[in-house]
């Protein structure tokens, strides 16, 4: 293992290191007032802000009051409450109540974190989340900075999730620039207060994320040192909730040395006699069985869980042909050992060659060859983490709305019509993917579900299925603890190729009898586009929904049976709206060229009703409008706003999507198109008490506000920044996202 380390340590530049990123530059590390100075840079006023990264003196001058990119990198999506019941694990060998999955994964450079997003659809868009229990936002160089604050739409794809996110703490090994006086100003004092502690646990309360992965492997520290970072820990705990999980690297003597395994050279920093210093440890890769046995026994006698520890596994460089002694973190008949912490899987995205290879990746990574969570069967010892680690799901309150968006796609639909056919990522913009992918119950031919890129309800994306149908499919899509009321509605906007019967129901069971499924029939379709269906529940009222699914009927057999489903929600009573943004503001703008600009926006929230994220627009001069982006956030960047034809001004619309969906009346702004810096004004609209209704044929339940819109022609950013050693690359103009059904 030791040759592992010096492998990293030795890799191209841009690579990563023992757990840690390298200089962005070859040969010696920048001075220290050079580096700061960079990552203090200002940024321009209508400028791409990034996600935030200091040096820990540097940090002590943060302000949010006057960072101009701190709005920006602000997650308002709480964390949701997880179920996951033991009887609804879909693999019979999959643990549940036992171990955890702590995954460390790099998005991108540390300096060129988009904060929301970018006009680029390839990009890691995770979403697994129903096997992790904590994503590190992992970064840091000494060229670049040494704390990362992850950026909020990973906090809030993660968040909608149930998953908990951390920022890093890198110090690196001197090789790579480390400076031991790093550590020393991380750990300084005033009085009785730790000031770069203050900031962490500011950061993070003000950015909204979890806590902090602390990985310190500069080497030349002491005993005295040691101490001090565990007392800063200890300290940032005391002052607000905020977690940390220590790396196994340095241990209590100051030396650089990793451990493999708890030990009395390490176990000071997760527990120091009765002080709780860390909420976990990382261990490195190098474990044995016997190793992580002894650890179970040390974390035992601190009266810590074994489940506090996570046993490192390196995917970086194989992914799931990793060989991993699995049987030592998960023996057969025994409870599992420790957690599992999970190094870079991320390899499924830059290991491949197309987005359907990166899906077809992260399936076989997540749940096995099969593409089946049920059957991991494998000749390979990677059987997929969903063979080890049963789902949880974060469908525990109502309303729940899915448009089986994945945070990325080449075009943006609303309500079925294209608005933007500029590419896009933006994690913040993600649904509730399936808990499984994919359950298909069949006495016959199974048909195979996918998530579909070349169509969509809302968004970039809906669910399709296909294939022969020659017997009932029962397809199990979320486990879910929704209680139903009288009020109770489950929604399902469905397309289909042609008219006549769908055969489709949806599939619901109740706790009560979890596995048993009842089928409420949607009935025929027109086939003539996407179509909502209504279905009432309040006939099991009193009863709490265990799984929602869908059930496809054969009466006689059909060779191509083809349908999308573009949304799938569970709400009670009608569709709801907010009242309007507020103060639309167009904080500063720049030239990109004679006819495009980039603009920062900001807003204030609706006064009534809960929002679930906000869509920008702007209006075209045909009466069209063009998508922009959208967000949970009250400020946006949006990366491009082209000139259509000879207008001197453009307005910007922004309205407030609630919870169930309801669209809000506008608030909107003006940007001209001069010479000098544009002149911008603002207005809201007066909101309504309830939707607008859609132009186009009629279907059951209306959608409200479905608009067309011209489409944008991308048009590559030539200021590209390389991500890795591959030559992949991220634009950091910014990007195109945001979503929301219609009502019901």
């Amino acid at each position: 293992m030791r040759l592992r380390h010096l492998a990293l340590l030795l890799c191209a530049t841009l690579a990563s290191t023992v757990l840690g990123t390298a200089p962005a530059t070859a040969g010696a590390a920048p001075s220290r007032v050079k580096a700061e100075a960079t990552a203090e840079a200002a940024t321009p006023s209508g400028g791409q802000p990034y996600a935030s990264h200091w040096y820990p003196n540097s940090i002590l001058d943060w302000d949010p009051a006057t960072d101009p990119d701190a709005r920006f990198n602000r997650s308002k999506v709480p964390l949701q409450r997880r179920t996951a019941d033991p009887a609804l694990r879909a693999n019979p060998d999959a643990r549940t109540g036992e171990g955890r999955i702590s995954a460390l994964v790099s998005f991108a450079p540390t300096s060129a974190n988009p904060s929301q997003g970018s006009p680029d659809p390839d990009y890691y868009a995770f979403g697994y989340w129903q096997y992790v229990n904590t994503l590190v936002f992992w970064g840091g160089s000494a060229g670049e900075g040494l704390i990362l604050a992850p950026n909020p739409t990973v906090i809030d794809a993660a968040h909608r999730n149930g998953v908990k996110v951390y920022g890093t703490v890198f110090f690196p090994p001197t090789a790579y620039g480390g400076q031991l006086q790093w550590v020393r100003d991380f750990v300084q004092k005033s009085g009785s207060h730790y000031p770069v502690a203050d900031k962490l646990v500011q950061v993070a309360e003000y950015y909204g994320f979890d806590g902090w992965f602390i990985n310190q492997e500069t080497a030349g520290a002491d005993a005295a040192l040691a101490t001090e970072l565990r007392d800063t820990m200890t300290y940032a705990r005391s002052r607000g909730p905020v977690e940390f999980q220590w790396y196994d690297a340095m241990t209590s003597s100051g030396d650089v040395g990793w451990q493999e395994q708890l030990d009395s050279a390490n176990s000071a920093f997760l527990q120091d006699g009765s002080n709780r210093v860390a909420d976990s440890m990382f261990l490195d890769f190098g474990w044995t069985a016997a190793e992580l046995d002894s650890s179970r026994a040390v974390a035992h006698s601190l009266g810590r869980s074994e489940y506090d520890l996570y046993s490192g596994v390196d995917t970086e460089a194989a992914g799931y042909n990793t060989d991993v002694s699995w049987d030592a973190i998960f023996p057969p008949g025994k409870s599992q050992v420790t957690s599992l912490g999970l190094y870079r899987p991320e390899w499924t995205w830059k290991s491949a060659t197309s987005r359907a290879d990166f899906y077809a990746k992260e399936s076989r990574y997540w749940v096995g060859a099969n593409g089946d969570p049920s059957d991991t069967t494998t000749s390979g010892s990677w059987k997929g983490l969903a063979d080890h680690i049963a789902e949880s799901s974060p469908v525990t309150a109502k309303p729940f709305v899915t448009s089986f968006g994945t945070g990325q796609g080449d075009f943006y639909n609303s309500a079925g019509r294209r608005v933007s056919s500029t590419g896009w990522n933006n994690l913040s913009l993600q649904d509730v993917l399936p808990t499984y992918r994919w359950l298909v119950s069949s006495g016959g031919s199974r048909l195979s579900p996918s998530i579909d890129f070349t169509d969509a309800y809302e968004g970039g994306s809906s669910l399709r299925l296909t294939g022969r149908l020659d017997a009932v499919n029962t397809v199990r899509l979320y486990q879910s603890r929704l209680p139903a009321t009288a009020r109770t509605r489950l929604s399902l906007v469905v397309k289909t190729p042609a008219a006549g019967d769908s055969r489709l129901s949806a599939a619901v069971s109740f706790t009560d009898s979890p596995t048993a499924f009842t089928a409420i029939p949607l009935g025929a379709t027109r086939g003539n586009g996407w179509e909502r269906r209504t279905l009432d529940l309040s006939a099991y009222r009193g009863r709490t929904i265990a799984q929602i699914g869908l059930r496809v009927s054969a009466p006689s057999p059909v060779d191509s049976y083809d349908v999308r489903i573009g949304q799938l929600a569970v709400y009670d009573g009608a569709v709801s709206t907010t009242a309007s943004p507020a103060a639309l503001t167009v904080l500063g703008t720049d030239d990109v060229s004679a006819t495009r600009k980039s603009l920062r926006l900001s807003w204030k929230a609706p006064r009534s009703g809960s929002v679930h994220h906000y869509e920008v627009y702007r209006c075209n001069p045909d009466g069209s409008r063009t998508f922009l982006g959208g967000t949970p956030n009250d400020a946006y960047y949006v990366p491009r706003l082209d000139r259509v034809g000879t207008e001197t001004a453009t307005t910007i619309e922004v309205e407030a999507v609630s919870t169930t969906y309801g669209h809000s009346r506008v608030a909107t702004a003006r940007v001209s198109w001069t010479k000098d810096r544009p002149a911008t004004t603002g207005n809201a609209r007066p909101d309504t008490t309830g939707p607008v209704q859609p132009s186009g044929p009629a279907v059951r339940t209306p959608d409200p506000m479905a608009r067309t819109s011209a489409a944008i022609t991308r048009t590559p950013d030539p200021a590209t920044r390389t991500l890795d050693p591959t030559g992949r690359t991220l634009d950091p103009a910014a990007r195109i996202g945001g979503f929301g059904a219609r009502g019901t």
